[in-house]
């Protein structure tokens, strides 16, 4: 096929040509087609201008294909199958008989809270439906892993989450302070003031390279204000065990403090005002986005996020009723 027959050749033209080396007549193309002979045996004379080759010839009273019309037919078969299985309408999912693997990765803070419900309600829905739950990568890989389709959902709690991808807010959480019984804080009833907890000394999870992607240190950077973060773990897991081992402030968000606290000696003390609340949302790549299975993904997310929240409400209501 020369450079400008190729170009030249649209879908258009291309059905026509299958139809005509498939049937062998013009008027049954014609017919299948709902065009009128002429226009048909018009469009026949094209392509044999465009491809420089007879594509039917006669033999007897019929017509038959060509050695180059034969080879086209099937190239152009399989060209028109592979548009229309890429134009066709988007699959369903059906989550009660899918096999397919889920990657999500989460912010460690919110993992023991939010992750076993999620878990446990896709388990019930989608009893063959893999979810690979992987630890938070650098902000470049995880940015990186979105485009190119490896990671299915981010659950974040950045300060500024990257404006180019989708986004879905799931909770928000007040920012507390968790010190072992000991501490000199312990028996404070009140609120920590800035300067009496920039004083402290902090454990964090996050490096000082990447403080300003810290939903605690990218809000102190905003304030210009720095704290003195004297040890930083790899894991948010070991963070209570290191507290309840010294005296270090860990700053973090309530839902993960009050779950601590109930396996640790700990006291829960209001952080700073002017460390505002701590957000969680969910990104996603728009090359998932229309995805019916994604989008069943994300409503699962959606639906356990909704659960929280309905908690938080019942448990302020309850606090409010009790007599104090």
């Amino acid at each position: 096929m020369t450079a400008q027959a190729s170009g030249s050749l649209d879908v258009r033209l291309m059905r026509t040509l299958l139809l005509l080396l498939t049937e062998c007549s013009v008027s049954r193309t014609a017919e299948l087609l709902g065009q009128a002979q002429p226009t048909v045996s018009l469009t026949l004379r094209k392509l044999r201008e465009l491809l420089d080759d007879p594509l039917l010839v006669r033999s007897g009273s019929t017509l038959v294909p060509t050695e180059r019309g034969l080879a086209m037919r099937e190239s152009i078969r399989d060209i028109l199958a592979h548009i229309d299985a890429q134009l066709a309408p988007h699959p369903t999912f059906d989550p009660a008989t899918s096999k397919r693997t889920f990657r999500i990765v989460a912010a460690n803070c919110l993992g023991t809270v939010f992750l076993p419900p999620l878990v446990g309600r896709i388990a019930r829905i989608a009893p063959q439906v893999n979810i690979d739950v992987c630890p938070m990568p650098s902000y470049e890989d995880f940015l990186a892993q979105l485009a190119d389709g490896t990671v299915d959902a981010v659950i974040g709690n950045w300060p500024h989450p990257p404006e180019h991808l989708r986004m879905s807010t799931l909770l928000t959480t007040d920012i507390v302070c968790v010190v072992r019984a000991s501490h000199p804080l312990a028996g404070r009833h009140d609120r920590i003031g800035m300067e009496a907890y920039l004083r402290e000394n902090h454990l964090s999870p996050t490096s000082d390279k990447r403080a300003h992607l810290s939903p605690i240190d990218g809000r102190l950077i905003e304030l210009g204000l720095k704290r003195r973060i004297g040890v930083t773990v790899p894991e948010y897991a070991i963070a209570p065990y290191v507290v309840a081992q010294s005296d270090l402030v860990f700053t973090t968000g309530r839902h993960f403090a009050e779950q601590i606290a109930q396996a640790f000696p700990f006291a829960v003390l209001d952080a700073p005002r002017e460390l505002g609340q701590m957000k969680f949302y969910m990104l996603w790549h728009d090359c998932k986005h229309h995805s019916p299975d994604h989008a069943w993904l994300r409503q699962m997310i959606k639906s356990v996020a909704a659960d929280v929240r309905a908690l938080d409400r019942t448990g302020a209501a309850e606090t409010c009723l009790v007599p104090g």
